[in-house]
C-alpha cells in the first residue's frame, strides 16, 4: 500500500491562501486541508464558492471525506470548515492548544458565546497523535511560534506546514501575533527540517517571492534545509531571532484580521447573533480621539 497521499491544491488570490484536498488512493479516504470562506469585508458577505470547488472535485473523484483540519485559527481568512461539515459530516480537528488562543481573544472579542475547552471543534489534537486517512497514517505535530496552537499534518510522505515554513525563496511566517515567539517557531522549524529529506512539504500561503513570476506552495525538506532564505544553511537560531524580530516590526496588520481570529477561534462559527436576526462581528477600538460614551448613571 502506497504512503504517498495523492495531493490537490486550490489557491485563493484574495488572501493568498492555498488549501488541499488530501487522499488515499487505495481507499478514497480523504480530507480538506485550511479550507478558504469567501469573504467581502466591505459588504460583510460570505461566500463558498472556494469551498464548493473543493467538494465539487472531492465528488468528482470519487472520494470520502473524512476530515476537515486546521492548521491554526488563522489571522488572514475566514475558515470554510463548518460549511464542509454541514455538507459532508466531516469532523472539524485542530491542535489541542487553541484553547489558548480562544482565551487570548476572548476577552479581545468580548466572546461570551465562545463554547469553553474548544468546544466549537469535534476534535483537539495532541502533539504526536495519530489518527488514520484510509491505509495512511496521520501524524500531529506541534509546531507553536506562529500562534501557540499551529499543527502540521504528517500524511505519509507528505508533511502540510500551515503559516511555520513559506517557499525557500520566501522564508518563513511571521511571529508578532499575541502568543507568538520567534525562538519557539525556530525550534517548530527545526523539528519539521528534521524529517527525512525526500519529504513533501506543502505550505499555507504563498505572495511570489521577489523575481518569482508564478505562485508556487511545493517543495521538499531537503530544498528548505538548503535553501530556505531564513533557516537554511544552518543559520542558528540568534540569527533567526533577530532577523525575525526586525522583519516583523515591518509588518502590517493582515487585512481580514479582526474577522478571521473571531470567527476561527470558533471553528467557522460567526458569533451569536443578537436576537434581530442579524449576526455581527466586532471591532475592538484604541488610540488617541476616542471618545467612550459614558454608561448612564441613575
Amino acid at each position: 500500500m502506497s504512503n504517498a497521499p495523492a495531493v490537490q491544491a486550490f489557491f485563493d488570490p484574495a488572501t493568498n491562501t492555498v488549501s488541499y484536498l488530501v487522499w488515499d488512493e487505495a481507499t478514497r479516504a480523504a480530507a480538506v486541508i485550511d479550507p478558504v470562506l469567501d469573504w467581502n469585508n466591505a459588504a460583510g458577505e460570505a461566500d463558498t464558492h472556494s469551498a464548493d470547488a473543493m467538494l465539487e472535485a472531492a465528488a468528482k473523484k470519487g472520494l470520502r471525506l473524512e476530515w476537515v483540519l486546521e492548521t491554526h485559527a488563522h489571522a488572514d481568512h475566514l475558515t470554510a470548515a463548518p460549511y464542509i461539515k454541514q455538507k459532508t459530516g466531516a469532523p472539524v480537528g485542530i491542535g489541542a492548544r487553541i484553547t489558548e488562543v480562544q482565551a487570548i481573544f476572548r476577552p479581545v472579542f468580548d466572546a461570551r458565546d465562545l463554547r469553553p475547552g474548544g468546544g466549537d471543534f469535534d476534535r483537539l489534537f495532541a502533539d504526536g497523535e495519530t489518527f488514520p486517512l484510509g491505509g495512511i497514517a496521520v501524524e500531529v505535530l506541534h509546531v507553536p511560534g506562529h500562534t501557540p496552537a499551529d499543527v502540521a499534518y504528517r500524511i505519509g510522505d507528505a508533511v502540510f506546514v500551515g503559516d511555520t515554513l513559506f517557499m525557500p525563496d520566501a522564508g518563513t511566517a511571521r511571529a508578532d501575533f499575541p502568543g507568538g515567539d520567534a525562538r519557539q517557531l525556530y525550534r517548530s522549524i527545526g523539528r519539521i527540517l528534521a524529517l527525512p529529506p525526500e519529504t513533501r512539504v506543502f505550505i499555507c500561503h504563498d505572495y511570489k517571492a521577489p523575481g518569482r513570476d508564478s505562485f508556487a506552495w511545493e517543495t521538499t525538506v531537503a530544498e528548505q534545509r538548503a535553501r530556505n532564505i531564513h533557516v537554511g544553511e544552518g543559520r542558528d537560531e540568534e540569527a533567526f531571532v533577530a532577523l525575525r524580530t526586525k522583519r516583523d516590526a515591518t509588518l502590517s496588520a493582515p487585512a481580514l484580521l479582526l474577522p478571521s481570529i473571531q470567527v476561527n477561534i470558533r471553528a467557522g462559527r460567526f458569533p451569536a447573533g443578537e436576537g434581530r436576526g442579524v449576526t455581527f462581528l466586532r471591532i475592538p477600538v484604541a488610540g488617541r480621539g476616542v471618545v467612550a460614551q459614558e454608561e448612564t448613571k441613575r
